[in-house]
Protein backbone atom coordinates (compact mmCIF):
# COMPACT_ATOMS: atom_id res chain seq x y z
CA UNK A 1 0.00 0.00 0.00
CA UNK A 2 2.81 2.38 0.90
CA UNK A 3 4.52 1.51 -2.37
CA UNK A 4 1.37 2.45 -4.32
CA UNK A 5 1.11 5.77 -2.48
CA UNK A 6 4.79 6.42 -3.14
CA UNK A 7 4.32 5.74 -6.86
CA UNK A 8 1.24 7.99 -6.97
CA UNK A 9 3.08 10.84 -5.28
CA UNK A 10 6.03 10.39 -7.64
CA UNK A 11 3.67 10.46 -10.62
CA UNK A 12 1.97 13.63 -9.39
CA UNK A 13 5.37 15.22 -8.82
CA UNK A 14 6.16 14.85 -12.51
CA UNK A 15 2.63 15.52 -13.78
CA UNK A 16 1.76 18.36 -11.40
CA UNK A 17 3.81 21.19 -13.01
CA UNK A 18 2.51 20.31 -16.48
CA UNK A 19 -1.08 20.25 -15.16
CA UNK A 20 -0.62 23.67 -13.55
CA UNK A 21 0.74 25.16 -16.79
CA UNK A 22 -2.05 23.57 -18.85
CA UNK A 23 -4.63 24.95 -16.44
CA UNK A 24 -3.22 28.49 -16.54
CA UNK A 25 -2.49 28.74 -20.26
CA UNK A 26 -5.09 26.40 -21.79
CA UNK A 27 -8.08 25.42 -19.63
CA UNK A 28 -8.66 28.81 -17.96
CA UNK A 29 -8.43 30.77 -21.26
CA UNK A 30 -10.83 28.29 -22.88
CA UNK A 31 -13.40 28.78 -20.11
CA UNK A 32 -12.96 32.57 -20.15
CA UNK A 33 -13.35 32.64 -23.94
CA UNK A 34 -16.62 30.76 -23.68
CA UNK A 35 -17.90 33.09 -20.94
CA UNK A 36 -16.79 36.27 -22.72
CA UNK A 37 -18.55 35.15 -25.92
CA UNK A 38 -21.88 35.79 -24.16
CA UNK A 39 -20.92 39.32 -23.10
CA UNK A 40 -20.08 42.65 -24.75
CA UNK A 41 -16.77 42.79 -22.84
CA UNK A 42 -14.67 45.75 -24.02
CA UNK A 43 -11.10 45.62 -22.70
CA UNK A 44 -10.70 49.40 -22.39
CA UNK A 45 -13.90 49.73 -20.32
CA UNK A 46 -14.52 46.39 -18.56
CA UNK A 47 -16.79 47.91 -15.88
CA UNK A 48 -19.64 48.32 -18.39
CA UNK A 49 -19.65 44.66 -19.41
CA UNK A 50 -23.16 43.25 -19.95
CA UNK A 51 -24.49 39.75 -20.60
CA UNK A 52 -25.85 39.65 -24.16
CA UNK A 53 -26.59 35.95 -24.53
CA UNK A 54 -26.40 34.80 -28.14
CA UNK A 55 -26.34 38.38 -29.39
CA UNK A 56 -22.68 38.19 -30.41
CA UNK A 57 -23.29 35.03 -32.41
CA UNK A 58 -26.07 36.69 -34.40
CA UNK A 59 -24.00 39.84 -34.75
CA UNK A 60 -20.91 38.23 -36.28
CA UNK A 61 -22.94 36.39 -38.91
CA UNK A 62 -24.58 39.69 -39.86
CA UNK A 63 -21.14 41.32 -40.11
CA UNK A 64 -20.09 41.52 -43.78
CA UNK A 65 -16.40 41.56 -42.85
CA UNK A 66 -16.70 38.35 -40.82
CA UNK A 67 -18.65 36.65 -43.62
CA UNK A 68 -16.02 37.77 -46.13
CA UNK A 69 -13.20 36.53 -43.89
CA UNK A 70 -14.99 33.18 -43.60
CA UNK A 71 -15.31 32.76 -47.38
CA UNK A 72 -11.73 33.96 -47.86
CA UNK A 73 -10.59 31.25 -45.47
CA UNK A 74 -12.71 28.59 -47.18
CA UNK A 75 -11.35 29.70 -50.56
CA UNK A 76 -7.80 29.45 -49.26
CA UNK A 77 -8.50 25.94 -47.93
CA UNK A 78 -9.98 24.84 -51.27
CA UNK A 79 -6.81 25.98 -53.06
CA UNK A 80 -4.34 24.64 -50.51
CA UNK A 81 -5.90 21.22 -49.92
CA UNK A 82 -5.61 19.68 -53.40
CA UNK A 83 -2.40 21.51 -54.35
CA UNK A 84 -0.48 20.69 -51.19
CA UNK A 85 -1.89 17.17 -50.77
CA UNK A 86 -1.38 16.07 -54.38
CA UNK A 87 1.92 17.94 -54.61
CA UNK A 88 3.25 16.18 -51.53
CA UNK A 89 2.13 12.78 -52.82
CA UNK A 90 3.69 13.45 -56.23
CA UNK A 91 7.01 14.52 -54.71
CA UNK A 92 7.01 11.48 -52.41
CA UNK A 93 6.43 9.13 -55.36
CA UNK A 94 9.24 10.75 -57.34
CA UNK A 95 11.75 10.74 -54.48
CA UNK A 96 10.83 7.15 -53.61
CA UNK A 97 11.94 6.16 -57.13
CA UNK A 98 15.24 8.05 -56.89
CA UNK A 99 18.25 5.83 -56.24
CA UNK A 100 20.93 8.51 -55.81
CA UNK A 101 21.03 11.66 -53.65
CA UNK A 102 17.69 10.79 -51.98
CA UNK A 103 18.72 12.51 -48.73
CA UNK A 104 19.59 15.67 -50.66
CA UNK A 105 16.11 15.88 -52.19
CA UNK A 106 14.47 15.23 -48.81
CA UNK A 107 16.42 18.07 -47.19
CA UNK A 108 15.92 20.43 -50.16
CA UNK A 109 12.12 20.10 -50.06
CA UNK A 110 11.92 20.10 -46.25
CA UNK A 111 14.05 23.23 -45.64
CA UNK A 112 11.15 25.71 -46.24
CA UNK A 113 9.11 23.91 -43.55
CA UNK A 114 11.59 24.81 -40.80
CA UNK A 115 11.88 28.42 -41.95
CA UNK A 116 9.86 31.11 -40.18
CA UNK A 117 6.62 32.00 -41.97
CA UNK A 118 7.45 35.68 -41.51
CA UNK A 119 10.78 35.20 -43.27
CA UNK A 120 9.21 33.16 -46.07
CA UNK A 121 6.45 35.76 -46.49
CA UNK A 122 9.02 38.58 -46.72
CA UNK A 123 10.99 36.60 -49.30
CA UNK A 124 7.91 36.01 -51.46
CA UNK A 125 6.94 39.68 -51.22
CA UNK A 126 10.14 40.38 -53.12
CA UNK A 127 9.38 37.59 -55.61
CA UNK A 128 5.87 38.96 -56.21
CA UNK A 129 6.93 42.63 -56.43
CA UNK A 130 6.42 44.42 -59.80
CA UNK A 131 10.20 44.32 -60.39
CA UNK A 132 10.64 40.90 -58.77
CA UNK A 133 12.15 37.78 -60.27
CA UNK A 134 8.77 36.25 -61.15
CA UNK A 135 7.58 39.24 -63.19
CA UNK A 136 11.01 39.44 -64.80
CA UNK A 137 10.71 35.83 -65.94
CA UNK A 138 7.18 36.42 -67.23
CA UNK A 139 8.34 39.47 -69.15
CA UNK A 140 11.19 37.50 -70.74
CA UNK A 141 8.74 34.90 -72.10
CA UNK A 142 6.36 37.54 -73.45
CA UNK A 143 3.75 37.55 -70.66
CA UNK A 144 2.50 40.82 -69.22
CA UNK A 145 3.76 41.41 -65.63
CA UNK A 146 1.13 40.52 -63.04
CA UNK A 147 0.14 42.45 -59.86
CA UNK A 148 -0.03 39.26 -57.72
CA UNK A 149 -0.47 40.32 -54.05
CA UNK A 150 -1.33 43.86 -55.13
CA UNK A 151 -4.52 42.68 -56.84
CA UNK A 152 -7.75 41.76 -55.04
CA UNK A 153 -8.30 38.84 -57.46
CA UNK A 154 -4.77 37.45 -57.38
CA UNK A 155 -3.71 38.11 -53.78
CA UNK A 156 -5.33 35.05 -52.17
CA UNK A 157 -4.15 32.54 -54.84
CA UNK A 158 -0.68 34.10 -54.70
CA UNK A 159 -0.48 33.60 -50.94
CA UNK A 160 -1.81 30.05 -51.40
CA UNK A 161 0.99 29.23 -53.87
CA UNK A 162 3.56 30.52 -51.39
CA UNK A 163 1.97 28.50 -48.58
CA UNK A 164 2.02 25.32 -50.69
CA UNK A 165 5.73 25.85 -51.43
CA UNK A 166 6.45 26.40 -47.74
CA UNK A 167 4.47 23.47 -46.33
CA UNK A 168 4.51 20.72 -48.98
CA UNK A 169 7.78 19.26 -47.68
CA UNK A 170 6.20 18.21 -44.37
CA UNK A 171 3.43 16.19 -46.00
CA UNK A 172 5.96 14.80 -48.49
CA UNK A 173 7.99 13.27 -45.65
CA UNK A 174 4.80 11.72 -44.21
CA UNK A 175 3.85 10.15 -47.55
CA UNK A 176 7.41 9.02 -48.15
CA UNK A 177 7.41 7.15 -44.85
CA UNK A 178 4.13 5.50 -45.82
CA UNK A 179 5.46 4.47 -49.23
CA UNK A 180 8.55 2.88 -47.71
CA UNK A 181 6.37 0.93 -45.27
CA UNK A 182 4.38 -0.79 -48.04
CA UNK A 183 5.27 -4.46 -48.46
CA UNK A 184 7.35 -4.81 -51.68
CA UNK A 185 5.83 -8.25 -52.16
CA UNK A 186 2.53 -6.62 -53.13
CA UNK A 187 4.18 -4.86 -56.07
CA UNK A 188 6.05 -8.02 -57.08
CA UNK A 189 2.80 -9.98 -57.13
CA UNK A 190 1.14 -7.23 -59.20
CA UNK A 191 3.99 -7.28 -61.72
CA UNK A 192 3.64 -11.04 -62.06
CA UNK A 193 -0.03 -10.43 -62.94
CA UNK A 194 1.15 -7.88 -65.57
CA UNK A 195 -0.52 -4.97 -63.78
CA UNK A 196 0.24 -1.54 -65.24
CA UNK A 197 1.85 1.27 -63.25
CA UNK A 198 -1.54 2.97 -62.88
CA UNK A 199 -3.17 -0.25 -61.64
CA UNK A 200 -0.40 -0.75 -59.06
CA UNK A 201 -0.86 2.83 -57.87
CA UNK A 202 -4.67 2.59 -57.78
CA UNK A 203 -4.99 -0.87 -56.23
CA UNK A 204 -1.95 -0.98 -53.91
CA UNK A 205 -0.42 2.43 -53.21
CA UNK A 206 -3.58 4.46 -52.64
CA UNK A 207 -5.36 1.90 -50.38
CA UNK A 208 -2.21 1.48 -48.27
CA UNK A 209 -1.81 5.24 -47.94
CA UNK A 210 -5.46 5.96 -47.11
CA UNK A 211 -4.90 6.50 -43.33
CA UNK A 212 -2.06 8.91 -44.15
CA UNK A 213 -4.23 10.67 -46.73
CA UNK A 214 -6.88 11.23 -44.04
CA UNK A 215 -4.25 12.57 -41.64
CA UNK A 216 -2.77 14.91 -44.27
CA UNK A 217 -6.25 16.07 -45.31
CA UNK A 218 -7.14 17.04 -41.73
CA UNK A 219 -3.79 18.66 -40.84
CA UNK A 220 -3.62 20.70 -44.06
CA UNK A 221 -7.22 21.85 -43.65
CA UNK A 222 -6.77 22.89 -40.02
CA UNK A 223 -3.47 24.59 -40.85
CA UNK A 224 -5.13 26.49 -43.69
CA UNK A 225 -8.00 27.62 -41.45
CA UNK A 226 -5.39 29.01 -39.02
CA UNK A 227 -3.70 31.19 -41.63
CA UNK A 228 -2.71 34.60 -40.25
CA UNK A 229 1.03 35.27 -40.66
CA UNK A 230 1.08 35.32 -44.47
CA UNK A 231 -1.65 37.96 -45.01
CA UNK A 232 -0.48 39.94 -41.98
CA UNK A 233 3.06 40.28 -43.38
CA UNK A 234 2.36 40.34 -47.12
CA UNK A 235 -0.92 42.24 -47.59
CA UNK A 236 -2.27 43.39 -44.21
CA UNK A 237 -5.52 41.64 -45.11
CA UNK A 238 -5.92 43.57 -48.35
CA UNK A 239 -6.40 44.56 -51.04
CA UNK A 240 -10.07 45.27 -50.26
CA UNK A 241 -9.97 42.63 -47.48
CA UNK A 242 -9.46 39.92 -50.12
CA UNK A 243 -6.94 38.13 -47.88
CA UNK A 244 -8.66 38.85 -44.58
CA UNK A 245 -9.07 35.49 -42.79
CA UNK A 246 -11.01 34.29 -39.75
CA UNK A 247 -7.97 34.13 -37.47
CA UNK A 248 -6.80 37.54 -38.68
CA UNK A 249 -10.27 38.89 -37.92
CA UNK A 250 -10.17 37.40 -34.42
CA UNK A 251 -6.73 38.92 -33.84
CA UNK A 252 -7.70 42.41 -34.98
CA UNK A 253 -11.05 42.38 -33.18
CA UNK A 254 -9.46 41.34 -29.89
CA UNK A 255 -6.08 43.10 -29.88
CA UNK A 256 -6.64 46.14 -32.11
CA UNK A 257 -10.29 46.99 -31.47
CA UNK A 258 -10.24 45.50 -27.93
CA UNK A 259 -13.69 43.93 -28.44
CA UNK A 260 -12.95 40.82 -26.41
CA UNK A 261 -16.56 39.64 -26.39
CA UNK A 262 -16.84 39.59 -30.17
CA UNK A 263 -13.36 38.12 -30.59
CA UNK A 264 -14.24 35.33 -28.15
CA UNK A 265 -17.38 34.55 -30.12
CA UNK A 266 -15.39 34.33 -33.34
CA UNK A 267 -12.89 32.04 -31.61
CA UNK A 268 -15.70 29.73 -30.46
CA UNK A 269 -17.08 29.53 -34.00
CA UNK A 270 -13.59 28.80 -35.31
CA UNK A 271 -13.12 26.08 -32.67
CA UNK A 272 -16.41 24.52 -33.82
CA UNK A 273 -14.94 24.06 -37.30
CA UNK A 274 -11.87 22.38 -35.83
CA UNK A 275 -14.07 20.04 -33.78
CA UNK A 276 -16.11 19.11 -36.87
CA UNK A 277 -12.94 18.30 -38.78
CA UNK A 278 -11.68 16.19 -35.88
CA UNK A 279 -14.95 14.22 -35.83
CA UNK A 280 -14.64 13.63 -39.58
CA UNK A 281 -11.09 12.38 -39.11
CA UNK A 282 -12.21 10.01 -36.34
CA UNK A 283 -15.06 8.58 -38.44
CA UNK A 284 -12.88 8.04 -41.51
CA UNK A 285 -10.08 6.46 -39.48
CA UNK A 286 -12.51 4.21 -37.62
CA UNK A 287 -13.99 2.98 -40.91
CA UNK A 288 -10.50 2.07 -42.14
CA UNK A 289 -9.63 0.23 -38.92
CA UNK A 290 -12.93 -1.68 -38.91
CA UNK A 291 -12.34 -2.84 -42.50
CA UNK A 292 -8.88 -4.09 -41.55
CA UNK A 293 -10.33 -5.88 -38.53
CA UNK A 294 -13.03 -7.54 -40.67
CA UNK A 295 -10.42 -8.77 -43.15
CA UNK A 296 -8.41 -10.32 -40.34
Amino acid sequence: MNRKKSNSLLGMTFFGPALVLLTIFLFVPMVLTLLFSFTDYFALNPDLTRFVGLGNYFKIFEDELFVQSFFNTVGFVLIILPCQGLGALGLALLINKVTHCKKYFKVAFFVPVVMSLAVVSTLWMQIYSPEGILNTLLKNVGITPQPFIHSAKQALPSIAVMSVWQGVGYQMIIFLGGLQAINPGLYEAAEMDHASAWQRFKDITLPELKPLCVFVFITVTIGAFRMIVQPMVMTGGGPSHSTYTMVYNIYETGTVNWEIGLASTMAIVFAAFVMILTIIQTILTRDKEEKHADKK
